[in-house]
């Protein structure tokens, strides 16, 4: 009976350890991040890439996007849809072709989605915000008004 008791304890310890090491196989720290500037966002957005690689159609994409203090991100549609979540800060968000600041800002946790090709922009707060976005790539990104876009030379 010990026999029996100690090599069921052997096993539960061992495979134990094995699903604690399957566990950690993609783990990113927040440190080490690497954030870029994107030419596709306006000046002051900073974004890094998580999973995926956007180019890629069918491919899921986890990327994070910071933004800069009392910033507004001008309205924009992607050809996917996104689920998109506060990291860090406080960002307001609504559809539509112009931005209007209506509503609050929302807090570190909210999270939303938004369908493919819908018009949309965000805000920034007095500090500096972090969102999380997730979707099917192949990514990008089209401005309502093409005045706004950055890789448009002026």
């Amino acid at each position: 009976m010990k026999t029996l008791l100690l090599s069921i304890s052997l096993a539960l310890l061992v495979g134990g350890v094995m699903a604690e090491d399957a566990r950690h196989t993609n783990v990113i720290a927040p440190d080490a991040v690497k954030w870029t500037e994107n030419p596709a966002f306006p000046k002051g957005v900073r974004i890094a890439t998580l999973v995926g690689d956007p180019t890629k159609a069918g491919e899921t994409v986890v990327q994070r996007l910071k933004f800069p203090s009392n910033f507004v991100m001008p309205p924009h549609t992607h050809p996917y849809s996104e689920v998109a979540t506060v990291i860090s800060g406080n960002i307001g968000t609504n559809g539509g072709e112009k931005p209007e600041k209506k509503g609050g800002l929302l807090q570190p946790g909210s999270m939303w989605v938004y369908p493919a090709k819908l018009a949309h922009y965000a805000w920034t707060g007095d500090g500096e915000a972090v969102l999380q976005v997730q979707y099917t790539g192949p990514g990008g990104i089209e401005y309502v008004n093409p005045a706004d876009d950055p890789r448009k030379v002026r």
